[in-house]
């Protein structure tokens, strides 16, 4: 359920669990740019995105490409994108959800059953430097908006294809988040070993396939760039899930282990889980002898890491039914703000359960500056900021997530110029 913010609070209900410091810590400069940003090209200034997508992994891809400069030009049907309608939550009318992965965008609406518009769309395809698409393997065919149709009109596309289980035998199954974190197996591991399989609190595999999607759109513009080929970058949610499981699916296809669900516990290191003190659960993850030695000193235990039980990360693993009674014992006397400021300052990585609000607060309070305002007077809104620093180059968060077909007739003149306009022009208009 969701609950209005409270900016007054830290982190999770009164506990203030900052670390105590001398003096205030600098905000991290995300806009710093040493001959001045105010008129610094993005580092993907000047390509043409054509962006096909819908729903999470490939809007997510593209505006974190948008968002490094280059043009995203949001190719929606007369409904919109779905993540439109995906509310509550919502701001002044538009969900949260929708905004969250849409912005530094322009949105034409086509639809490709109306000649003129299906012309439209081919055009762009002919135009832009990056084609994305999360259509079901095979559904743009018919549009000739297939991989090959539009290389044969622009050989140089970098023409990316979003699926939920690849192209072969799995080319006709849905592919939506949900459904590959069950066939996965990540879901086999998450929740407590006795309880129900659960799903994470995020989409992540659509996430992580944006990401892996952006990964290979940079790789073959530098072969691009190189060569002055195009080609065509394929991922599926499914094989982006088995390669984020890492040492999960690794156990199983490296060691013969199945995996199974332990809870908050890590299937291979001890102490890494949430432990409870004189009120609050608090994270202690020591994970590795060194952070171990440091962890007992501060508990006052100093006796453990000379335990043959627990002397090294493999020992305290298969001992961790003995240790943990151990810890606990001990953690019990203080409050977990207390072990919080002293496990840190011995340098034992530790922290609160916050919640998404504790999340953001905290993020301000080390100076990550996390919340940006997007575009300008009444239209600008808060949004979380661009994950990525540089130093001479910063990302920019020029443009709020649009309105369905908000660019329509921008687009359709630009499109409609001859001879053709370039993105770079569409840009400054």
């Amino acid at each position: 359920m969701m609950r209005p913010a409270d900016r007054s609070l830290l982190v999770y209900g009164d506990v203030n669990f900052m670390p105590k410091q001398d003096n205030d810590v600098p905000k991290q400069n995300n806009e710093k740019d040493i001959r001045g940003n105010d008129h610094q090209p993005g580092l993907l200034d000047g390509l043409l995105i054509a962006d096909f997508s819908r729903v999470l992994a490939g809007p997510y891809c593209t505006m974190l490409l948008g968002d490094l400069g280059a043009t995203v030009i949001k190719v929606e049907s007369p409904t919109g994108d779905d993540t439109r309608t995906w509310l509550p939550p919502e701001r002044e009318g538009m969900a949260t959800y929708y905004m969250a992965i849409n912005r530094n965008k322009r949105s034409i609406v086509l639809d490709f059953n109306d000649p003129a518009d299906l012309r439209l769309a081919q055009e762009l395809a002919a135009r832009a430097d990056i084609f994305i698409e999360n259509f079901k393997p095979g559904g743009l065919k018919r549009f000739s908006l297939d991989y090959d149709a539009v290389q044969r009109r622009n050989a140089g596309i970098i023409y990316t294809s979003i699926s939920g289980f690849g192209t072969a035998q799995g080319a006709s199954l849905p592919g939506y988040d949900l459904i590959v974190q069950a066939m996965s197996g990540l879901m086999s591991i998450t929740g407590d070993p006795d309880g129900p399989a659960y799903r994470s609190g995020i989409s992540v595999f659509d996430v992580i396939t944006g990401l892996h999607a952006a990964i290979g759109i940079l790789a073959a513009l530098n072969h691009r760039n190189r060569t002055g080929e195009g080609q065509h970058v394929e991922v599926s949610l499914f094989a982006s899930a088995l390669s984020a499981m890492v040492n999960q699916t690794s156990a199983y296809v490296s060691g013969g282990i199945i995996p199974a669900r332990m809870g908050n516990a890590h299937l291979s290191v001890f102490p890494y889980e949430p432990l409870p003190t004189a009120d609050l659960d608090l994270i202690i993850t020591a994970g590795n002898n060194g952070q171990f030695s440091k962890l007992c000193e501060v508990l006052g235990l100093p006796e453990l890491p000379r335990d043959p039980r627990f002397a090294h990360t493999k020992d305290r693993n298969r001992n961790r039914a003995a240790l943990r009674p151990l810890l606990v014992e001990r953690l019990r006397t203080k409050t977990a703000s207390e072990w919080f400021h002293m496990l840190t300052a011995a340098g034992v990585p530790c922290g609160p359960i916050n919640d998404i609000e504790g999340g953001v607060t905290f993020a301000r309070e080390i100076g990550l500056n996390p919340v940006v305002k997007v575009g300008t007077g009444d239209d600008a809104v808060p949004m979380i900021r661009h994950p990525i620093s540089f130093s001479l180059t910063p990302p920019r968060h020029d443009l709020p997530p649009p309105a369905l077909g908000q660019d329509n007739e921008l687009i359709r003149a630009w499109l409609s110029q001859t001879p053709p306009a370039t993105g770079r022009d569409l840009k400054q208009l």
